[in-house]
């Protein structure tokens, strides 16, 4: 294990030890490189805690005080438990966020060779800051599929932990004008990661060279035999890789007072992990759902980063028909429209996404009466042109759980004169008129290969959220509609 390791599981036991939630949150960003990843360490958690599994071909046979969830994907999950008062009719009580984040992924056809150079040809994915890119420590992670013995075919989890590739900077005395004209990379062609300068033919196992010819063009077949023996499989049983390049650089604790998360992928596996752990926690014992009325949700989706509209990501329906056949699988009666519209006329969504921090060299990037700082809670979003999904009803109702349990609160605009960001929330909030809030912890350096957050906003987030799941009930029903 390398020192960098040693010291972040270090920093998560202590913290673990003192009641926080962070060094898990540290443990979760290091298991999940990918969606991927990232979705099969929530499904090992959920069993852990004692989550049945469902499979989405399967009839479900739900009952109240039970607690489930089902993946599609392997990149998306949804969970929920149910409480024993529960009543056909009754709302879902909601936290969705999203598993992927801006990366480089490889194209169907990587292999490529300039100047004696061997290069991995990826697409971006995302909008990301690919600048950040440059003169790390890159590897591969994702999914590949491999034929077993029988002729079936495996989904396998892949990720090589040590550095395999690297995207250089010009030197600055072949760009002198660079500091002064900026950094603009063609994202085509000079964002192309080195695997080697090695001749492929010494690097394939002789054994494999016949079966390797094939897939010469498509990826190198030193990248394969990389992948074939963390897999221990044989190079032609690999039909098809969907791999990421990520950064191999453990997440860990930063600052003098180490009160920073520094990390890839804060955006969004924070909000993802901290509403995961807010469900498990609030679930956990039977007693947590004796007088509960309503089921409670995680949703994680895929594709975030690139419009949402996938058959894993929230413009699919996938949230929607597991709640209406949850509430089917509830009742002995044939569910009719009406008793589903019910439902979701009581239900609450928290659309939980990042959010842009006040940035001391840039102070005047932020609305002056809107500035999230870190340290000072969770950030409702607003945006009057229906980019964030907040209403005054919504923010009202999410304030007032926090206020219930002494959590601090802030608020986010953007500038009039700046373009605004959106989030699964408008998508959701629209895709059966479910209300909603959007929220999410104050960050820096967003869509960067690095980016950065501050401990005691995890902390409270995973509080707020908790207390969401805890006291919802008994706050609605305080709210008067006519």
């Amino acid at each position: 294990m390398n020192v960098e390791v040693c010291v972040c599981k270090l920093q998560s036991s202590s913290i673990s030890a003192s009641g926080s939630i962070v060094g898990d949150l540290l443990d979760y960003l290091n298991e999940s490189w990918t969606p991927f990843h990232a979705t099969a360490e929530a499904k090992r958690q959920l069993i852990t805690s004692g989550f049945q599994y469902l499979n989405e071909n399967d009839e479900w046979d739900l009952k109240p005080g039970g607690r489930y969830f089902f993946t599609r994907n392997m990149s998306c999950l949804v969970a929920f438990s149910i409480g024993e008062k529960y009543n056909v009719g009754n709302g879902f009580h909601i936290i969705a966020a999203h598993t992927d984040s801006p990366c480089l992924k490889l194209k169907p056809k990587s292999a490529s060779t300039k100047s004696g150079y061997l290069m991995v040809n990826v697409q971006t994915y995302g909008g990301g800051l690919w600048h950040t890119w440059f003169d790390r420590d890159l590897s591969v992670a994702g999914r590949v599929i491999v034929r077993d013995s029988d002729g079936s075919f495996l989904h396998n989890l892949v990720k090589v932990k040590r550095p395999l590739l690297r995207v250089p900077t010009l030197a600055i005395h072949l760009d002198r004008t660079v500091n002064k004209d900026g950094f603009k990379p063609n994202l085509e062609t000079q964002l192309i990661p080195l695997l080697a300068t090695k001749p492929e033919e010494a690097t394939v196992d002789s054994k494999d060279k016949s079966n390797s010819s094939s897939s010469k063009a498509v990826h190198h077949p030193l990248l394969l035999q990389i992948l074939s023996d963390e897999l221990s499989c044989n190079v032609e049983d690999i039909v098809s890789v969907e791999l990421n390049i990520c950064d191999t650089q453990p997440s860990c604790l930063g600052g003098a007072n180490n009160e920073f998360i520094f990390s890839g992928r804060l955006d969004n596996l924070a909000s993802s992990f901290c509403a995961l752990r807010a469900l498990v926690d609030s679930s956990a014992l039977p007693a947590d759902l004796s007088s509960e009325h309503a089921i409670r949700m995680v949703a994680l989706f895929d594709n975030e980063e690139v419009g949402s509209d996938s058959y894993q990501g929230a413009g699919a329906p996938t949230m929607f028909q597991a709640m209406r056949r949850i509430t089917g699988s509830l009742t002995s009666e044939l569910v009719g429209e009406n008793t589903f519209e019910r439902a979701i006329r009581q239900s609450f969504l928290v659309s939980a996404d990042m959010a842009h921090g006040i940035h001391p060299n840039f102070t005047d990037k932020h609305e002056e009466h809107h500035r999230p700082e870190m340290h000072k809670g969770l950030v409702i979003k607003h945006n009057a042109n229906q980019r964030y999904a907040t209403s005054g009803v919504t923010a009202f109702l999410f304030k007032e759980v926090a206020k219930l349990h002494n959590l601090p609160i802030q608020e986010f605009v953007v500038r009039n004169d700046m373009g605004c960001g959106s989030t699964i929330g408008p998508i959701l909030a629209s895709g059966v008129g479910i209300r909603t809030v959007d929220c999410g912890i104050a960050q820096l350096s967003m869509h960067s290969v690095r980016e950065i957050c501050g401990t005691e906003d995890v902390d409270i987030a995973y509080k707020h959220f908790k207390a969401f799941y805890q006291t919802f009930s008994s706050i609605d029903r305080k709210l008067i509609v006519d």
